[in-house]
């Protein structure tokens, strides 16, 4: 097994074709396909199944290359600090469900690195999108919650994907809506209270279980329910419709504005919101920042409340 090996494999899954992945290489197609078959004969796996219409990963390949996009990175950092003389280019990418204080302590970690290269990437995504991004070091962080009724099934994706959760903070849970809405002056609400109003929640795309759900109490029968994709979307609903959505209470005026409130929501249900990451490795430095940047932001937030 070669480097140059592991760097073709990765190029033909970035492209999705063996003749594709050679044109970007400039090499020829039948050199790069016998090197790829050299590379899963010694190794012992079958990376792709071929088709007319360029190569799918296979399970088994899925995870091999989840490790060789690790030492093909590792190699180009090494390569970029001591063979060209430069500083070397910081790569991260986190996924996450849809909370403000993830993007404030990636804003954050940019303003801190800002004179470094760097490549970063944030999205926002499905609960299963996360894990399987993870998994695949698609990203190297994801960021979820689990709850009493969805921590036996979120435990087992996650045992499964060989990934390891670790918490952040526990919040109760509380209901996000416009600072003009009736419920935006209570100290509390419960769920018969938000009854009247639509309930606004993220979609979940494929995997659409009750137990992926980015919100507490998802089996509550509501009588008004619209489905969003991202965030903004869900806030202009929030304040333009007297909506309302379940998160942890954590919410950002520097990127949301002030007109979305926190009201506590009554409930035995609790929010333990953390970071996964693939078991058994080290987090990088950038991550490790990365994760100390989040606990910094909600500490002080916590503290300011």
């Amino acid at each position: 097994m070669t480097l140059t090996q592991l760097r073709y494999v990765v190029a033909v899954a970035e492209a999705g074709s063996i003749s594709a992945a050679a044109t970007r290489l400039f090499i020829s197609q039948p050199s790069l396909s016998k090197s790829v078959s050299e590379l899963e004969a010694e190794m012992g796996v079958h990376i792709f199944e071929r088709g007319a219409r360029g190569v799918r990963e296979t399970e088994e390949g899925t995870r091999f290359l989840s490790y060789a996009r690790q030492v093909v990175e590792q190699a180009d950092l090494l390569e970029s600090q001591y063979l060209h003389g430069t500083p070397p280019r910081r790569v991260f990418a986190v996924s996450s469900q849809h909370y403000a204080f993830v993007v404030n302590a990636f804003v954050e970690l940019v303003r801190e690195l800002g004179r470094e290269k760097y490549e970063f990437s944030l999205r926002e995504e499905t609960t299963a999108g996360i894990i399987d991004d993870v998994r695949t070091q698609r990203s190297e962080l994801g960021v979820i919650y689990r709850s009493h009724f969805n921590r036996e099934v979120i435990a087992g994706a996650v045992s499964r994907a060989e990934l390891k959760f670790e918490p952040l903070f526990t919040a109760r849970p509380h209901v996000f809506v416009s600072r003009r809405s009736p419920l935006a002056g209570r100290e509390s609400v419960t769920l018969a209270d938000l009854a009247p109003f639509p309930r606004l929640t993220y979609d979940q795309g494929a995997q659409n279980s009750f137990f992926f759900s980015e919100e507490p109490h998802p089996t509550e029968a509501v009588d008004k329910q619209i489905v969003v994709t991202d965030r903004a979307t869900l806030f202009n609903l929030l304040i333009g419709l007297d909506g309302y959505t379940i998160s942890s209470g954590i919410l950002s005026s520097d990127l949301n504005g002030e007109d979305i409130v926190a009201v506590p929501l009554e409930s035995d249900e609790e929010m333990e919101v953390g970071y996964l990451h693939l078991a058994g490795r080290p987090l990088s430095a950038v991550a490790g920042r990365y994760v100390e940047q989040l606990r910094a932001y909600i500490g002080s937030y916590q503290e300011g409340r």
